[in-house]
């Protein structure tokens, strides 16, 4: 493991938020929030509203400005997601998790929840100089955020239709090289 639990869901969960735009969008309906909300085990406010959903969806521009910053400029747009939301950390526990931190209360707005977990999992990131663990997807016809928790730092597309499509053109390259 890279980072604690609550790290990765938070990471994990936003780059996936942020890849919703990522060809035909994938978060467009409220029940498409529901799917995302209840795939990513979220707690707290949910109130399965347009405004909701308008609301989370305005998140993905400026995770994909933090997960594609320096880590300099990272900081800076963590200090500022953090501030805005007025986050106070503190330690919680409840099914099925041990002891992990949240910033905000559970009756906050999910967008506010959601921006300061992505923001306080970005802490760590920074803090452990493991910006490279984020990148653009290398499918010259994708622009979807890839997150790498692998070991060997390998990952280089956002999804496997990425990975498929280019394992693909590299067979059929080395085919028609060969004829």
């Amino acid at each position: 493991m890279v980072f604690a639990h609550d790290t990765e869901m938070s990471l994990q969960a936003a780059v996936e938020l942020t890849n919703t735009t990522a060809g035909p969008d994938t978060l467009a309906t409220v029940a498409d929030l529901d799917a995302y909300y209840s795939g990513f085990e979220y707690t707290g406010r949910h109130e399965r509203t347009r405004t909701e959903l308008e609301e989370v969806r305005a998140l993905r521009p400026r995770f994909r400005e933090l997960f594609t910053a320096s880590r300099e400029d990272a900081v800076e747009i963590v200090n500022h997601m953090l501030a805005e939301a007025g986050a106070v950390p503190q330690l919680v526990r409840h099914d099925p998790y041990d002891w992990h931190i949240h910033a905000c209360p559970p009756d906050a707005p999910l967008a506010t929840r959601i921006t300061v977990e992505t923001a306080m999992a970005m802490v760590d990131v920074i803090r452990t100089d493991e910006m490279s663990r984020l990148g653009v997807c290398e499918d010259q016809d994708c622009d979807g955020i890839v997150l790498d928790l692998s070991r060997n730092r390998s990952k280089r597309f956002c999804s496997t239709t990425c990975g498929n499509r280019n394992a693909v053109a590299a067979y059929r390259a080395r085919q028609a090289g060969e004829a």
